[in-house]
């Protein structure tokens, strides 16, 4: 700053996002007002502006960065439905020793599938849907979704209230090979329905849990 400047006793120089700002000391604001002015003019490149420091960036809050760092990632079996990509829904399910079926592992895969099923009103749902390559399998169909049926979609699918089951290593048995064709969807494909051919009859067995 320049020899001339001494008359006022200036505290502060701060360049701000909001342009070029000169704050003087308590008692000597005509200075400073005549110091801003002269700031002015000397330096015409200056120009009052506002700057963001980035326009594409993402700010992660300090809350999220905690989350990240300290809670693990979810393990299965999940609260949420694998969606179609997911190599669990690919890989081979294995059978469940029959011993295990009591256990606490299993039966904690057991309330969390049911739990899931009925969250999202769905009909069925199997072990690998939660990210547990099992073999098992959960059905139910009760009386509410029964009653949100029209007549004419309850006499054409042979539509009726089913108990809930789950069934341990279930087997598929075809009793009649006709198919019929439905409109369908599958919770691992949210979003999206077709029309899927289904066998007129069929035995599902297993060992009940």
């Amino acid at each position: 700053m320049s020899p001339t400047m001494n008359t006022s006793s200036v505290s502060l120089l701060q360049l701000s996002w909001t342009g070029f700002r000169l704050y003087a000391s308590k008692g000597h604001r005509s200075g400073a007002l005549s110091l801003m002015a002269a700031a002015s003019t000397r330096l015409p490149h200056i120009s009052p502006c506002r700057c963001s420091l980035s326009s594409n960036v993402k700010v992660r809050s300090y809350l999220q960065y905690v989350k990240r760092k300290i809670i693990s990632p979810p393990s299965p079996p999940y609260s949420h439905v694998c969606q179609v990509g997911d190599p669990v829904l690919r890989s081979h399910a294995a059978a469940v020793d029959p011993s295990a079926v009591t256990g606490p592992e299993i039966q904690r895969v057991i309330k969390t599938m049911v739990a899931v099923m009925r969250k999202l009103e769905c009909v069925g749902l199997s072990a690998p849907q939660i990210g547990v390559p099992l073999r098992i399998l959960a059905l139910e169909y009760p009386q509410k979704m029964l009653e949100e049926s029209s007549p004419a979609t309850r006499e054409v699918r042979g539509l009726s209230v089913q108990p809930l089951r789950i069934f341990v290593n279930p087997q598929l048995r075809v009793l009649d090979g006709r198919t019929v064709l439905f409109q369908e969807a599958c919770e691992s494909i949210s979003g999206f329905s077709a029309t899927v051919p289904r066998y007129l009859s069929v035995e599902v067995s297993g060992t009940h849990a």
